[in-house]
């Protein structure tokens, strides 16, 4: 079997401090998110919230994006809230994406 079916994803990290607002973390992803690569987007993302601040997922250039996915945004989401201190954003959402957490409720919990 060769690597070439496997899902791509890959995701590159961007700090800029402002005065004014705290740290924000953008946070680019590029790819497909799915059950087999979400793991390495919590990988990322985990250790950042709790430093505080925003964190922005730039989900501009993720072409698919399954449930399971969709279940680490959730977590990640929750774990943002729950430390209390760090802002966990969606931004550049597809149409698709933005069909999916329509489809199961979650458009609410990520527009706060």
């Amino acid at each position: 079997m060769t690597t070439g079916g496997q899902p791509t994803f890959h995701c590159e990290v961007q700090k800029s401090g402002e005065q004014s607002t705290g740290t924000v973390t953008t946070i680019l992803c590029h790819g497909r998110l799915v059950s087999e690569t979400s793991g390495q987007l919590k990988e990322v993302v985990k250790p950042l919230i709790p430093l505080g601040g925003r964190i922005v997922l730039d989900l501009t250039d993720v072409n698919y994006m399954d449930s399971s996915a969709l279940g680490a945004l959730v977590g990640l989401k929750v774990s943002a809230i729950k430390e209390g201190y760090c802002r966990l954003e969606l931004l550049n959402l597809s149409p698709r994406v933005k069909e999916l957490l329509r489809l199961s409720n979650l458009t609410q919990l990520f527009s706060s």
